[in-house]
């Protein structure tokens, strides 16, 4: 859509997400002169609050989570905000939230971020309020139901008020700089998409491991443990990007098409390539940490791990196995990529005391942006026995390469793009379901052969059966 919203309707604007990443981020948006001087942002959430109280509230959320260097104007900032209490269940209540938005010249933005189980009223009351015409967009952040079922169930009531090409669903991993500089690397250098398949590489991995626990999440994540907190949307996600075709522009059809032809292309996973595990008492950097059920307060089969070996069936990637790893209470906090590549056919120093290493491409993605890819290179010297090689890194860390350049909340990227109603980065209605089809397949597989989490020990890298699951292929996992 061609329209810049000179409107934004925060819904939830007083819960954690709104404190933590969409105020700091909207803030740092403004401070950079990237808002147009005419948006007006409007919160709304079921908490009684006058205009200069929710401003005093949203001060008190960049202070303390916004860096001091990024809250340039932070007066100007807090002049664009308004707010309106809503009980996002009673109709009448939308009436006076409609007053509040007043009637936008250019369009309406309005980002959910609510229970799933508020959408369908949220949805009606706006229809009811007249603010779901053409000229209003729908962003909505997850989760996106629990299962395909579910998802459809949010998707099709959403979709009675606006169509697809004004609905964006965020998918907050897309907002991340290094995960846009996945497509880059790949399609605007010649030299990695000619080796980009089965002939050249040999596996790939992703990681995506935190060292917190429930973290104020208890209700939520015991409900949907890690592969649907995690597996589901950022994990396939990422795989998508690695496996997709090169799309011919970067634009929100083409690049989502060839997103959806990797995520259906997906070989359905039988439970002996899985792992699941639930961590135990154990210690984090040196500090003592409860296990799942002592934190939860009460016995659980929710597991806090998983280890997946998928396969995507088509030309390009046939036979070659994406090991997929997430989980809570890891040794570290680390989201990356590893590309494996073959080794070479034949190697010419065979004999001259050369130890050959395939070539691995690493792309760190948090918390630290960085690209690297190790080569073999000839040690410097003489030997007797000929030429000694070792693995080198060639290191592209963003912070050095782009000196200065700010380290941007993911969200920025997203809420820019929704507010110019660029769709590129956020995720279509058929990527969610096919998304959904395949962990279905897998929580299936589970119930049906009775599989149960394996404790692993907190700080550790999970069951020992997940170092299993790759080293059957002689693989071993990138730390």
């Amino acid at each position: 859509m061609s329209f810049t919203a000179d409107r934004l309707l925060l819904f939830g604007a007083t819960g954690d997400l709104a404190q933590r990443m969409l105020l700091p981020s909207l803030a740092a948006l403004h401070a950079d002169g990237l808002l147009g001087p005419d948006l007006r942002i409007i919160g709304t959430a079921r908490t009684e609050m006058t205009d200069g109280e929710f401003r005093q509230f949203a001060r008190a959320a960049l202070e303390k989570f916004l860096p001091a260097d990024r809250r340039g104007g932070m007066a100007d900032f807090l002049n664009r905000l308004t707010y309106q209490a809503l009980d996002a269940t009673q109709l009448a209540g939308y009436a006076d939230l409609a007053a509040k938005v007043g009637e936008p010249k250019q369009g309406l933005a309005i980002f959910l971020s609510t229970a799933p189980s508020l959408f369908e009223p949220t949805i009606k009351g706006l229809k009811s309020a007249g603010l779901t015409g053409e000229q209003v967009r729908m962003c909505l952040e997850k989760p996106l139901g629990t299962d395909l079922g579910s998802s459809r169930e949010i998707n099709d009531a959403v979709a009675g008020a606006f169509p697809e090409h004004r609905i964006f669903r965020i998918d907050h991993y897309l907002g991340k700089e290094t995960v846009q500089n996945l497509l880059a690397l790949r399609f605007a250098n010649l030299m990695f998409e000619p080796l980009w398949n089965a002939a050249h590489i040999d596996h790939v991995q992703i990681t995506v491991a935190e060292t917190v626990g429930l973290e104020g999440r208890v209700a939520f994540y015991d409900d949907a443990g890690a592969l649907r907190d995690m597996v589901q949307n950022h994990m396939l996600q990422l795989l998508a990007l690695v496996a997709m075709e090169p799309p011919g522009h970067f634009d929100a059809t083409a690049v989502r098409d060839e997103k959806v032809k990797v995520l259906r292309s997906l070989r359905k996973v039988d439970a002996a390539q899985t792992v699941t595990g639930q961590y135990r008492a154990g210690a984090i950097q040196g500090q003592a940490v409860p296990g799942y059920d002592e934190e939860l307060g009460k016995e659980s089969g929710t597991e806090t791990f998983v280890a997946i070996k998928a396969h995507v069936d088509n030309w390009r990637w046939k036979g070659v196995p994406f090991y997929l790893r997430t989980g809570k209470r890891l040794p570290k906090r680390v989201t990356e990529i590893v590309i494996q590549f073959r080794c070479v056919p034949h190697s010419i120093f065979a004999g001259k005391g050369a130890t050959m290493q395939p070539n691995r491409l690493v792309i760190g993605i948090q918390p630290e942006e960085n690209i690297t890819l190790s080569l073999m290179a000839k040690v410097p010297g003489l030997d007797r026995e000929g030429i000694r090689l070792r693995q080198v890194p060639l290191n592209i860390a963003m912070a050095d390469a782009f000196s200065g350049a700010v380290r941007r909340i993911a969200y920025e990227r997203l809420l820019l793009d929704l507010v110019e109603g660029d769709q590129t980065l956020f995720v279509r209605r058929d990527e969610v379901e096919a998304q959904w089809e395949w962990i279905d397949a897998i929580r299936s597989q589970w119930q049906s052969e009775g599989q149960e989490p394996r404790t692993y020990t907190a700080g550790s890298w999970g069951p020992s059966a997940a170092i299993a699951l790759a080293e059957r292929d002689g693989v071993t996992w990138h730390e």
